[in-house]
């Protein structure tokens, strides 16, 4: 496709004159580019695709980067980047030496935020806004939310100090009926309903229009208000407006003459104010419109077939592994449920929710109250495998503590994508996990070394009679176990094994690197004709103290190799434990580094952290060369 349009656009204020057949032209253009694009080198589609015409018509209102735009989680931003400044650098989205798959403030002037968790951008705009009221300078304050992230609970802390504070703030509510998989719950039934009822859609269209230009303007929105409650059954009362913010719409969200008609008519209201934009995820790329959950991160296709280029790979990964032995687990036992926070189809759960839907509960994003709300199906006779990413669990870190941890029920967290995730970047990787929930009375932490482990270890899980009992592993393939055709083993709680004899040195590995662990020992084996011992520590929490204690004292050098936050972890128990026997040992620390790690493959960034085989068998020839 000839980009003629596009290619003459370095910032907003290159179409900010465009004419409106313009502006058409442009979102079918910045589409094309970002299917294109894309089609390539992966990343987060359908979304994008979704939010083309909010996001032109945003800076085509708005004087940006002065007025503030911020987006939530920033899966629909990548017309934003294509706009501002990065439309080459867009080929490069995701790579280790390209832009960011989000928003950030550090890449462009026109970031005003950093995002990658949901929920986050109502918060940070009302802080924008209060910010300008302060100063006086004027600017204005957008945040964009999708229908998914406004299950969040942070969102609707964020819209109960607004709309006490009055503050000058603008949302822009992108309703496409889906986060990553179908929205559920009472928020997107409302949504729902004021979407489809003809009452009111056919009287707000009329007041809408006679607006313009009348003095008598507050009455109508008075009168708008009280017909809204009528008409809108079974809201119980604007949901928005209880809040404290003026509610418009709703719009079409894809028609961009109707979104820079309202955002005009919008742009100069004083006060907390909401427009609801009806939007369809994946608009304009057919394959994409029809599966929009499969495309929301389709990897590579071909652009002008739709076909998805797929892995050829016949490894299972471990979400698959999780979702289905947990089916199994829920058949063995009645008292077994599944609970996401809304990522059924990215952690395996969707397994669960198609045999046995009664026993799965999709909560929404709202990592706290899956956790909280795992708590009480606990204390109420069930055995709740309640399933987060690893890096959002850390919103419900005091939920683990208080509501699990303090009162000792048996809840299974699984984390997923723990450690190093890949091209999402330092927003998603598990990286802190196991520093964070160490500390934690009660807490079994647990890391398995391949599949069958993690299905071993789930079952271990559900025979446990307290917890939190925590299993982290991470995203991607593992390491080709034939873990369908083994029956169930029970894993022995705290209890390492030693998987590789040796000598002299002790390497002491926690989750899938201990694979790496032993390849390097078998390279250090060939050439020198040496192995050193490999342990598979199975759990940082409890641990082991006799590999400890054989490490600290049979060996005179320990490597502890982790994927995870050194500081903190495993090789924060190791060392605490070596200083406070009395041993001599070295130890020679493997793990994430105290900084935040770019994004890229996951082979890349974990040869910068050292956790790759070579790169393992490098710190085994150093430690011999010393001696």
């Amino acid at each position: 496709m000839d980009f003629k349009l596009l290619d003459r656009i370095n910032s907003p204020e290159d179409f900010r004159n465009f004419s409106m057949e313009e502006l058409k032209e442009l979102c079918a253009e910045v589409r094309a580019y970002m299917v294109d694009c894309c089609s390539r080198n992966p990343g987060h589609l359908a979304s994008s695709l979704g939010a083309v015409e909010l996001i032109v018509g945003m800076h085509y209102v708005f004087n940006t980067p002065v007025d503030k735009l911020v987006f939530d989680v920033g899966h629909q931003a990548y017309a934003h980047k294509i706009l501002t400044g990065r439309r080459e650098a867009f080929k490069q989205n995701r790579t280790r030496e390209g832009i960011s798959g989000f928003p950030k403030i550090s890449e462009s002037i026109y970031d005003a935020f950093g995002v990658g968790h949901s929920s986050t951008s109502i918060s940070a705009a009302l802080g924008f806004a209060e910010a300008a009221r302060i100063q006086g300078n004027g600017t204005k304050s957008v945040a964009l939310i999708g229908d998914g992230a406004l299950t969040g609970g942070l969102a609707f802390e964020g819209m109960n100090n607004a709309g006490a504070s009055g503050a000058d703030l603008l949302v822009l509510l992108n309703d496409n009926n889906q986060s990553i998989d179908m929205n559920t719950g009472g928020v997107h039934n409302y949504l729902l309903h004021i979407t489809t009822s003809p009452a009111y859609n056919k009287f707000k269209g009329k007041i809408w229009d006679s607006m313009e230009g009348r003095k008598s303007r507050k009455i109508i929105q008075r009168s708008v208000r009280s017909m809204k409650s009528m008409l809108v059954k079974k809201s119980g009362g604007d949901l928005f407006e209880a809040l404290g913010f003026r509610y418009f719409g709703p719009i079409d969200g894809n028609d961009i003459a109707q979104v820079v008609d309202t955002l005009r008519k919008l742009k100069d209201f004083k006060g907390p104010r909401v427009l609801h934009c009806i939007t369809t995820k994946g608009k304009g790329y057919m394959p994409a419109e029809a599966d929009p959950t499969s495309w929301h991160a389709p990897g590579k296709f071909d652009p002008e077939s739709g076909e998805r280029i797929l892995p050829s790979t016949n490894i299972d990964r471990y979400q698959d592994v999780f979702g289905q032995v947990l089916l199994e687990l829920a058949r063995m036992d009645s008292r077994v449920v599944g609970i996401t926070p809304a990522m059924a189809s990215g952690c395996g759960m969707n397994l669960l929710a198609k045999e046995m839907p009664s026993r799965f509960f999709d909560v929404g994003i709202e990592e706290e109250h899956a956790v909280t709300f795992s708590a009480g199906l606990a204390a109420g006779g069930m055995r709740p495998f309640c399933n987060i990413y690893s890096s959002f669990s850390q919103r419900a870190y005091d939920c683990i503590i208080h509501d699990i941890a303090l009162q000792e029920l048996p809840v299974v967290l699984c984390f997923d994508r723990a450690g190093l995730v890949g091209e999402d970047g330092p927003t998603h990787h598990g990286c802190f996990d196991l520093a964070a929930y160490r500390s934690i009375p009660n807490a079994i932490i647990a890391a398995p070394s391949d599949e069958l482990e993690l299905k071993n270890m789930m079952y271990s899980a559900l025979q446990a009679e307290k917890g939190p009992y925590i299993i982290r592993y991470p995203r991607g393939s593992g390491e080709g176990r034939d873990w369908r055709n083994s029956s169930f083993e029970g894993v022995e709680c705290g209890r390492g094994r030693k998987i590789v004899e040796g000598e002299r040195i002790a390497i002491l590995a926690l989750g899938p690197v201990v694979n790496a662990a032993v390849e390097a020992a078998a390279m250090a084996k060939e050439k020198y004709g040496y192995s050193p011992s490999v342990f598979d520590m199975r759990f940082l929490k409890p641990v082991d103290n006799d590999i400890l204690k054989e490490a600290a004292f049979g060996y005179d050098d320990i490597i502890t190799i982790e994927d995870g936050a050194l500081k903190g972890g495993l090789f924060s128990e190791v060392s605490e434990y070596v200083a406070s026997s009395g041993s001599k040992a070295c130890i020679h620390p493997i793990g994430i580094p105290d900084r935040f790690i770019a994004q890229g493959r996951q082979s890349e960034e974990r040869k910068e952290c050292g956790l790759d085989r070579d790169s393992i068998a490098g710190t085994i020839e150093k430690i011999l060369q010393k001696e």
